[in-house]
């Protein structure tokens, strides 16, 4: 008794599972790709006359990317960086390095100087509702956010501070860094690209008619 009793003590404990990978009940559908399906289809198809629903722009993927202006002079900003957006969005982000060397900045090529994650799927989908019900709503001041469209139906949203996340405890921060979300679509035009996202709930500033 006393042997299998140490035993149980000293075995090793499973690890628990996070929060991000715990597996989805089956037949679950994210919120914001169900009302893709359910309304945003049908109202696409009305507002730009599609024949079938082929036609209807998709969102394909978000990617996260947060650069790390200082981190030639302290590289552990970037494995900061690099949790941040793993916390943020429940998936392992990756380190991004420079391409080329740059002398005056003292960057080397394929040194690290940011980090980036790309959802797609049920994570994706998750993400853009927690950012429209949640995190934007969290920027002071807020009034909506500016049209920055790149004419392939891909926008980009520009984020100054990664404190708006309510994954980020901001009595941990180690210093206060911007990001850049982009939302790639299969939309051949800008209008198109717009219109789906403003469906989605994405809060722009103007408004089109």
């Amino acid at each position: 008794m006393a042997t299998e009793a140490k035993a149980a003590k000293t075995a090793p404990k499973k690890a628990a599972k996070p929060a991000a990978e715990t597996p989805k009940a089956k037949g679950y559908v994210p919120s914001m790709q169900k009302k893709y399906r359910e309304e945003i289809v049908a109202n696409l198809m009305k507002q730009f006359s599609y024949t079938t629903v082929m036609q209807v722009p998709k969102l394909v993927k978000i990617t996260l990317n947060e650069g790390v202006g200082q981190a030639t002079q302290d590289r552990k900003l970037v494995e900061v960086a690099q949790q941040e957006l793993t916390t943020i969005t429940g998936q392992k982000a990756v380190q991004t390095v420079s391409r080329k060397d740059i002398s005056n900045f003292k960057l080397r090529r394929g040194m690290p100087i940011g980090a980036k994650v790309t959802l797609r799927g049920d994570k994706m989908y998750e993400f853009l509702e927690r950012l429209i019900a949640v995190s934007l709503p969290r920027i002071r001041d807020f009034k909506g956010i500016a049209e920055n469209f790149d004419g392939r139906g891909n926008y980009t949203l520009g984020v100054k501070e990664q404190i708006i996340f309510p994954e980020i405890d901001i009595d941990k921060i180690v210093k206060v860094m911007g990001l850049e979300i982009t939302f790639v679509t299969t939309a051949n035009t800008d209008e198109e690209a717009y219109a789906l996202l403003k469906e989605f709930g994405l809060p722009f500033k103007n408004i089109k008619k």
